[in-house]
């Protein structure tokens, strides 16, 4: 146990470590409001599908596509037991603040935080079971995490579902599973994986440096005062990781799956509740809160919560 969570605890702090570069560049005025929208649009858009993409260049041998489809069911049951909780729990009268708080419990920082940890720990059948969370991720996010940011359904459309950057990250690494395999990282298609390759390394140290710009730009006091926001902490990072834990233990589950789902599961929460926030005129400065005491706590948690599912 003290070793997995040695392991787990030197790779948050070297995530954290990029994360203080971000909190200089902020500070330096290196990078502005306008530049990080920008960054993160670029690795919305093309380096977690890269990553993805990246990571589907296996061979699609039987047991790993069955396990394939036990992540995908294991990451929807994840963020249905997360919606389930988060309306029974999280009733703020004032409805900006509400959608907030509940979108932060039950999206987590899956693509910037998991994919990474994932790839340190389990290598790529870790990165190749994690994105298939983060493909769940979207599709929930642009259904539901939409529906309840903007007041209703009335927003969503089949384009928003399934044109956003996971699914179609999912859909070419399908692609290159079946058409390509192993070989797609070779020799064989040399022109095609060393761009994604390069585009794909940048999800771990963008992402990073825009989490430490919302944190050098953040009223952490303020953060520290707003009791109502320690709920949604406390089921981002220990309830929802856990049950679902125990949930998928029970179910069966084992090994790099399972393992790969928790660390999806325990990331902190999503830096989108911020974008989403912004977007339809929501509790910003809440989200850009919990955001940040999420992240900073999770380098406690999700050390002993992976160390845990390794464990088991």
């Amino acid at each position: 146990m003290l070793d997995n969570y040695l392991i787990v605890a030197k790779q948050v702090l070297i995530l954290f470590i990029l994360i203080g570069v971000g909190v200089i560049c902020a500070k330096a005025k290196l990078l502005t409001r306008e530049a990080v929208k920008s960054l993160a649009n670029v690795v919305l858009i093309f380096a977690t599908p890269c990553v993805i993409i990246r990571s589907f260049a296996q061979d699609p041998t039987p047991e790993r596509l069955q396990n394939l489809g036990y992540a995908a069911l294991a990451s929807l049951g994840v963020h249905l037991l997360g919606i389930g909780l988060v309306h029974l729990l999280i009733r703020d009268k004032d409805r900006a603040r509400r959608c907030v708080l509940q979108y932060g419990a039950v999206f987590s920082n899956a693509g910037y935080m998991a994919l990474p940890l994932q790839q340190a720990i389990l290598g790529n059948d870790g990165v190749f079971y994690g994105s298939v969370y983060v493909a769940v991720f979207n599709l929930v996010m642009w259904t539901y995490g939409v529906a309840i940011m903007s007041g209703g359904a009335k927003s969503l459309s089949p384009r928003k579902i399934l044109l956003n950057p996971g699914v179609i990250g999912v859909v070419l690494g399908l692609a290159v599973l079946f058409f390509f395999g192993s070989e797609f990282n070779g020799d064989a298609l040399p022109l095609l994986y060393a761009p994604i390759n390069h585009i794909a390394n940048l999800n771990t140290p963008l992402p990073m440096l825009i989490i430490g710009f919302y944190l050098a730009n953040a009223p952490i006091m303020k953060a520290l005062k707003d009791k109502s926001s320690y709920l949604t902490i406390v089921l981002r990072l220990a309830v929802i990781p856990l049950l679902s834990l125990g949930g998928l233990w029970l179910c069966g589950l084992r090994g790099t799956v399972l393992v790969s789902v928790v660390i999806g599961a325990s990331a902190p929460v999503a830096t989108a509740t911020t974008m989403l926030a912004t977007r339809y005129e929501r509790d910003t400065d809440l989200s850009v809160n919990i955001v940040v005491l999420s992240t900073l706590l999770s380098i406690l948690t999700m050390p002993l919560i992976v160390g845990l599912a390794q464990t088991l």
